[in-house]
């Protein structure tokens, strides 16, 4: 059987030999070349116009959104600047306030403590006064009491007529 494959396919090669070969330029060719570019513009209208847009359209679109992107990386950018200088100033007034505060206790601590400290003055000096006076009156009572013990003895040492 492969013997007649074989020979078939001679016979063929020999019959187009006889016609001119691999090509023929009769009608054939032109009439080739128009259904190919036939072809092409067919193809060209039906598949690449559209594909071609499709892929501008797309390319269009990435263009357009790394764009916008950048602009919103931008603006992100310069939002986070503006917060943080005015998260840094907020902090600096916070500290301003701290300090001032702290500055106002420590006036109010130093004015108590003067203020404590002059009552306690104002006190020992009172109660200096009062043991004072207290002394006076216990050596006016003590001197009285002398006086009282010193002509009761002169008084029996010496009798009461004699003493006045």
């Amino acid at each position: 059987m492969t013997h007649w494959t074989i020979l078939l396919a001679v016979e063929t090669a020999e019959a187009a030999a006889k016609e001119g070969g691999l090509f023929d330029f009769d009608a054939t060719l032109p009439l080739m070349a128009i259904q190919f570019l036939l072809l092409i513009v067919v193809l060209n209208a039906v598949f690449y116009k559209p594909l071609g847009k499709a892929i501008d359209e797309r390319a269009q679109y990435i263009r357009s959104n790394i764009l916008q992107a950048k602009e919103r990386l931008e603006k992100s950018d310069k939002l986070a600047k503006q917060y943080e200088q005015e998260l840094g100033e907020t902090r600096r007034k916070a500290q301003a306030t701290i300090a001032a505060a702290q500055a106002d206790a420590q006036k109010i601590a130093a004015s108590k403590m003067a203020e404590a400290q002059q009552e306690a003055q104002v006190q020992r000096e009172q109660a200096a006064q009062e043991i004072e006076s207290q002394k006076q009156a216990a050596m006016q009572t003590l001197e009285q009491e002398v006086d009282a013990l010193s002509r009761q003895i002169l008084e029996k040492l010496l009798g009461p007529e004699l003493v006045k």
